[in-house]
């Protein structure tokens, strides 16, 4: 995909806008209790000081009510955050929609931006306003590239020239990699509790890639689909005609859904229940599935290694039970092993990374949540297109 990149722009003396995603996690007393997004949008900040120009930093926090700024919506405690990481005082600028005073070398960050009248439904005429306050503006937010917003798709379209920032250029390109031109076979796998949320997800994936690895309560749905038992465990069973749709559209492709030869059993959801492994179809009515089992466990393993490509989202089983976290841990440990380009993202699979250790072995983490899904279910996200369409 065709698209600008802050790094090949001439920034020197010119005003530039950087719309960041630094919606952290705080505490009652306001405190940030995780600052990856901060650590993570200041090397595209330090590139544009370097280079000569006036940064403007932007970003939502929390979800304040537009037109009504209350002191916890204040992207004070960011600014003071992210000026202890970068050794510098960073200035926060409140009411700046209609003018800011900044010169080059300087860095300011913007009240946040959510406050805004007209922020969420893009309104041009806030959009036009943001546009005028810089020569460029860069989108480094994937967290926020499927949401067309002022300051992320209007201001887009009205300022001098609208580019991407590190961060959004890497998520870009990987996707890309990984989606658009994948090396084969393609390996996507999807897990979560519930079909119903993933299901065009899988019917995207379904026309593309080579192999579908189901995991969790999303696996339970197939398992009944494919005419075995699974107890008392979670599962949709008014959605098993769309999971035989997407195993038949597999088949058809002669690619395939594997489902679980063995998986562990618990009778109660709990971190101390007893985890009993079990063939697929010996599974009891009062059995609750909570991981796949050690045997499909090493053969999705194998697969996984011999891959060109791995997408992942979601563990396969409760991997926050001790007794229930071999599936993922054995899947984690075999994207590490695997020479395969392997592109992870969701909440769940960040925690699963960072609980194995294998940061550094995958080729890219995704940032954002629902922009990541997005895209899985092959959306063009209004921040590519906008892009795009200015490039």
């Amino acid at each position: 995909m065709k698209f600008k990149r802050m790094l090949d722009q001439d920034l020197s003396g010119k005003r530039v806008f950087i719309r960041a995603d630094l919606n952290v996690p705080q505490d009652d007393a306001g405190n940030i209790t995780e600052d990856t997004r901060i650590r993570a949008s200041i090397p595209c900040i330090e590139q544009a000081l370097k280079a000569g120009a006036a940064v403007m930093v932007t970003s939502h926090l929390g979800r304040p009510t537009e037109g009504a700024f209350k002191l916890e919506d204040s992207l004070a405690p960011v600014a003071k955050r992210m000026g202890e990481l970068m050794g510098r005082e960073i200035p926060v600028v409140a009411d700046w929609v209609n003018g800011v005073t900044i010169e080059p070398g300087q860095l300011v960050m913007l009240e946040n931006c959510r406050v805004n009248k007209g922020e969420k439904k893009n309104d041009p005429e806030l959009a036009k306003k943001m546009a005028a306050l810089c020569d460029v503006f860069v989108h480094d937010a994937f967290g926020t590239a499927h949401r067309a917003e002022a300051s992320t798709y209007g201001i887009a379209q009205y300022a001098p020239v609208a580019c991407a920032g590190p961060l959004l250029a890497a998520e870009m390109d990987a996707i890309a990699k990984a989606l658009n031109q994948p090396k084969r076979p393609l390996v996507a796998i999807v897990a979560g509790s519930k079909v119903s949320t993933k299901l065009t997800i899988l019917e995207a994936l379904a026309k593309n890639v080579d192999q579908l690895i189901v995991g969790g309560g999303i696996a339970n749905t197939f398992m009944l689909a494919a005419g075995l038992k699974i107890g008392k465990s979670l599962a949709e069973p008014d959605l098993l005609d769309a999971a035989k749709a997407v195993m038949a559209a597999m088949t058809a492709r002669g690619a395939s859904v594997p489902i679980p030869v063995d998986v562990v059993c618990a009778k109660t959801f709990a971190a101390d229940a007893v985890a009993t492994v079990k063939a697929a179809t010996d599974v009891q009515d009062d059995d609750l599935i909570l991981d796949i089992g050690p045997v499909t466990a090493a053969q999705l393993a194998e697969q996984l290694k011999k891959a060109g490509t791995i997408v992942w989202n979601g563990p396969v089983g409760v991997f926050e039970f001790a007794a229930f976290e071999n599936g993922t841990k054995t899947i984690a440990h075999a994207i590490a092993q695997s020479s395969a380009f392997s592109l992870a993202g969701g909440g769940d699979t960040l925690a699963a990374i960072a609980k194995y250790g294998i940061e550094s072995n995958v080729d890219y983490i995704s940032t954002g949540g629902g922009a990541f899904l997005e895209v899985l279910e092959g959306k063009t996200l209004p921040a590519f297109e906008v892009l795009g369409s200015r490039a």
